[in-house]
């Protein structure tokens, strides 16, 4: 028997304390002077060394043999070492633990990131394995981990169960195309059908005309025929020779007056000419389509429920008042803007860590504000309106004056919709220029009396002002006034915002609560009250892709954002 790591094939096994893991599996008995963690057996000499050879083994933890845990002689309480890997680090172990961050990493993971952490906040996993992994916090992650495990389930199988109805839906939507072909093809069938009638009746018109002036050549030349066997047969009596002369005279002025009537109707060279209608060809030809395909959300007819909820603390250095925000808009990229009407500011607001990260020092308080552009907003402002570049660092740009009091804003079609607090909306283009005012309805009756906030349907189909004192005013595509929703229940109605799914949400600041309306004017609920920690509210937004209301207050720090569903 050759020690240190040499083998024998004559000697029992238990002649050594711990044998190689690897060349007993090769029918060899070789003792171990190792235990690898990561291999999670006992090395030989030999095998040691491969460890040093091969570049993936070379950060393996290697014990000494009487620290493994496999020989039935071995000690119960050993050190117990990671064998996760580093996917950062060239697959070092991780067996560092921050308690400070509550992050476990390798070696260079806690010198790279942690090095400012309290060392003794620094711990070896192997060494202080016993006091971090507590049993019952293990069983309890795994329970969470399982009921985690069942929600993905469930919201796979609710995916699953979309797919389904989208394909459904698609079905549908596909057959609406063929329903709308078929009545295409019934229409060019049926305006096919009169152009062939047309060129019937034209047939038959020409056709009745020729013959007619047929039948009268064959009449006349029968006629002339007898004249002429007359006029022979009369040769021997010229009295009746006379006669018969001048009636065959008639004839042949009657014969020629025909003659010249029919010479005077063009036969000869006629053929039809169908044109197709270019104009009807042109607009075909330029169609990608036989009709709009849109994808968006279904109607919903329910109330919205609220899941969750998180204060927002717009204060920030510099503020010398209670903050009081009475306007708010999402950003294109759907973060918050808010005013704040007490320190004169618009403030912008990252809504995944819902901190203020930028604010623009105005000189006039400002009310409502909107998105223009990727990276301009437009802020009501006392008798102006307001430019604010936000792409950047925000910063007021140009502004518009105006001689009426500027209170909400929106935008559509690169036209400005301004409310007054008044009896008016007003409306400019881009640049400024005023283009025309809304303050009556058909019948000369006055349309506001305190007109708040305004907001647009997605596709701008629809206009819906918040009143104060009246409710909800809709306007249709065209600004044209359709009605007015109201409610016993509404009393002092400021901000208003759709959902892009049919319905209202309107602000009651006196009742301090949020109400949803559909498209028609029916109430549906309360989504947010009182008791859910809303005072004097005055404006709000939604964010359509997460489902999130944001709701502003009167003299408050506190911006409310809701999770619904």
């Amino acid at each position: 028997m050759e020690k240190n790591g040499h083998s024998t094939n004559n000697l029992s096994e238990d002649k050594f304390d711990f044998t190689c893991t690897n060349c007993n599996g090769n029918g060899k008995i070789v003792e171990a002077v190792r235990y690898c963690i990561e291999c999670s057996g006992y090395c030989c000499q030999s095998c040691t060394d491969l460890h040093k050879t091969f570049l993936n083994m070379k950060d393996h933890n290697l014990l000494d043999a009487c620290q493994g845990n496999q020989a039935s002689n071995q000690p119960s309480s050993l050190p117990e070492f990671p064998t996760e890997r580093c996917h950062l680090h060239k697959g070092k172990v991780i067996d560092m633990y921050c308690e400070e961050h509550d992050e476990v990493g390798c070696y260079i993971c806690i010198s790279e990131h942690h090095k400012s952490c309290p060392e003794k906040r620094i711990v070896s996993i192997p060494e202080m394995a016993d006091t971090l992994i507590k049993r019952g916090d293990s069983k309890q992650i795994q329970s969470r981990l399982r009921d985690t495990l069942d929600s993905m389930t469930v919201i796979g199988k609710s995916k699953d169960d979309k797919l389904e109805a989208l394909k459904e839906s698609k079905i549908e939507e596909i057959e609406k195309v063929m329903t709308a072909q078929k009545a295409l093809e019934s229409i060019i069938r049926k305006a096919a059908g009169a152009s062939r009638n047309e060129i019937e009746t034209k047939y038959k018109e020409l056709e009745k005309e020729i013959l007619q002036d047929k039948q009268n050549t064959e009449r006349l030349e029968l006629s002339l025929r007898d004249s002429d066997d007359k006029l022979k047969q009369a040769e021997r009596n010229r009295a009746q020779s006379f006669v018969c002369s001048k009636i065959a005279q008639k004839k042949m002025k009657e014969v020629d007056s025909q003659i010249s009537k029919q010479k005077g109707r063009i036969y000869d060279g006629i053929e039809y000419s169908f044109k197709p209608n270019q104009s009807l060809m042109k607009y075909l030809n330029r169609l990608h389509g036989i009709g709009m395909v849109c994808v968006r959300k279904k109607e919903r007819t329910d109330l919205y429920k609220i899941s969750g909820s998180k204060d927002i603390n717009i204060k920030v250095a510099g503020d010398s008042k209670p903050c009081w925000s009475v306007g708010c808009c999402l950003t294109f990229d759907n973060q918050l803007l808010v005013t704040d009407y007490n320190n004169y500011s618009l403030k912008l607001i990252e809504t995944h860590t819902m901190t203020v990260i930028d604010v623009c020092k105005l000189d006039i308080k400002p009310r409502a504000v909107c998105c223009i552009s990727a990276d301009d907003a437009v802020v009501a402002c006392g008798s102006m309106i307001q430019f604010v570049s936000y792409g950047n660092k925000m910063k007021p740009t140009r502004r518009i004056a105006t001689p009426h009091l500027c209170y909400g804003i929106a935008t559509k079609n690169d036209q400005l919709y301004v409310t007054n607090n008044g009896s008016s909306l007003y409306i400019y283009d881009i640049s400024g220029t005023f283009l025309r005012s809304i303050s009556q309805d058909t019948g000369d009756k006055e349309i506001f009396s305190n007109s708040k906030h305004v907001t647009f349907t997605k596709n701008g189909d629809k206009m819906y002002v918040s009143d104060w004192n009246k409710g909800v005013v809709c306007f249709d595509g065209e600004d044209n006034y359709q009605s007015t929703f109201n409610d016993s229940d509404l009393s002092g109605v400021d901000g208003v915002c759709v959902d892009g799914r049919g319905n209202i949400f309107v602000v009651l600041y006196w009742a301090h609560n949020v109400v949803q309306f559909n498209e028609n004017g029916t109430k549906i609920g309360d989504v947010i009250q009182q008791q859910n920690g809303i005072r004097d509210p005055r404006s709000i937004c939604f964010d359509k892709s997460l489902n999130r209301l944001y709701v502003t207050m009167n003299d408050s720090d506190i911006v409310k954002m809701y999770e619904l569903n």
